[in-house]
């Protein structure tokens, strides 16, 4: 396994070489996503299409919860390796495992019992409550797979290696294209055989992962007796992780009420929205990476003491996705409409979608340095501002905006959007003052 020391040489190609892999690995987990709603949009209606884009949103969110969370072994690991303390490092992943698998669990209870509950709170269309419903349970039974897929990867960011999780993602997507063109497109199974595909592909990704990670070196011994709670670990990574997921789980919770202020609409609204956020997936990628990457590059140069570095990368990362944003921004809100007409054969849906799609195009502007941000604060451990920043964002500006642009806006997708860019204005500018404040207070010690 190749394992990359981010605290020396140059940080652009440095932290390309590692972002570029994780930028490759979300894009496929993105159509890997996509993919579901693409083959059930050809091969079914818009009950099916209601059906995946309001369950699918719901077991993002959940899966969020154990990503975001992950981010405390990322972030735990990373550091360790960077203090030149492997031994440690090892004790951090066999202490995540133990966390996780009972994570997973409960994840796994409360999506199969919960099914019908979640589907009533998202009002999902009466048109499409039973398939939703059903969707979210067969999904939900596989989150001990989820739970593995997504842990695998984490883990290994914060060895600094980018490449094996790009592995099994392109592992899940090939299997779940296979999984869906059978299941909908040959046994017109719709919705539940969009959810049957995703689970049983990240199953054959996590067996051959685990394949692959049998017959590759660590950067240090991995045994068995690693494998259990070690409370000074365990402290570690929730008290690193804990304010990410919390934060991660009340903004995705933040975005599901926007689903169901759209679902009260109307089925072509719910799956127009549907439709724009599979989209919203693949233009928001680079800064995501960049994200996720900065995390793991932070992490290091911060355990190594070297903050100046940190800051450097922080900067590097702002300006390199900035560019990208621009360019998603022109394509986005010019011609959301061919980027919607992938997903949706229906005009109305891919209308829906564009005028929803103008909104997170402005956000493309935005998220360059939100992202980066975020990437920033969790590598330095500022995870519980993470969270603050979040939870503003979400509850104080976001859905109050929704609200407001629902009664007052027409029903106009596009003004209910725009509460996605004015919660990251206000996000960024929180962003900022703790960035100016903490460069103060470290320039007078």
């Amino acid at each position: 396994m190749e394992k990359n020391d981010f605290t020396s040489g140059a940080i652009l190609p440095k932290l390309l070489k590692f972002m570029l892999p994780v930028l490759f690995a979300m894009f496929l987990q993105s159509l890997y996503g996509a993919v579901d709603l693409l083959v059930v949009g050809r091969f079914s209606d818009n009950a099916a299409v209601s059906a995946v884009s309001t369950g699918s949103q719901i077991i993002m969110t959940l899966t969020n919860i154990l990503v975001s969370f992950s981010m405390g072994i990322t972030v735990a690991v990373g550091q360790k390796i960077g203090q030149k303390r492997p031994k440690d490092a090892a004790r951090t992943i066999g202490t995540g495992l133990v966390i996780f698998a009972a994570a997973g669990l409960l994840l796994t209870v409360i999506s199969v019992i919960g099914a019908e509950v979640l589907a009533k709170i998202m009002n999902a269309p009466a048109e499409a409550f039973d398939v939703t419903a059903g969707y979210i349970r067969i999904c939900g039974a596989g989150f001990l797979i989820i739970t593995a897929y997504n842990l695998l990867g984490s883990i290994f960011r914060g060895l600094g290696d980018s490449k094996t999780p790009l592995i099994a993602v392109g592992i899940a997507c090939i299997f779940n294209i296979i999984g869906d063109l059978f299941f909908v497109a040959v046994l017109h199974l719709g919705a539940n055989g969009a959810a049957l595909a995703t689970v049983l592909a990240q199953l054959i990704s996590v067996l051959i992962s685990l394949i692959i990670i049998r017959r590759t070196k660590l950067p240090f011994e991995f045994h068995r007796s690693d494998i259990r709670m070690n409370n000074v670990c365990a402290k570690a990574i929730f008290r690193i992780g804990t304010p990410i997921a919390l934060q991660d789980l009340l903004v995705g919770v933040s975005f599901l009420v926007m689903l169901a202020i759209v679902n009260k609409i109307g089925l072509t609204a719910s799956a127009g929205v549907g439709v724009a956020e599979k989209v919203c997936a693949f233009i928001m990628l680079v800064p995501a990476a960049f994200m996720q990457s900065m995390s793991a590059f932070v992490a290091q140069n911060y355990g190594a003491g070297k903050a100046d570095r940190a800051k450097q990368a922080l900067k590097t990362g702002i300006a390199v996705s900035f560019v990208f944003g621009f360019m998603m921004f022109l394509l986005t809100f010019f011609r959301g409409d061919l980027l919607a007409g992938i997903f949706s054969g229906d005009r109305e849906a891919v209308m829906n979608a564009w005028d929803y799609l103008k909104a997170y195009a402005i956000d493309c502007l935005l998220t360059c340095f939100l992202f980066c941000f975020i990437g920033y604060y969790n590598g330095i451990q500022k995870t519980t501002f993470v969270m603050i920043q979040g939870i503003c964002g979400a509850f104080c500006i976001r859905i109050p905006v929704a609200f407001i642009m629902q009664h007052f806006g027409g029903g106009s997708l596009f003004l209910i959007g725009l509460a996605t860019p004015c919660s990251t204005i206000i996000q960024i500018t929180m962003c900022f003052a703790v960035y100016a404040y903490l460069s103060r207070k470290r320039s007078s010690e």
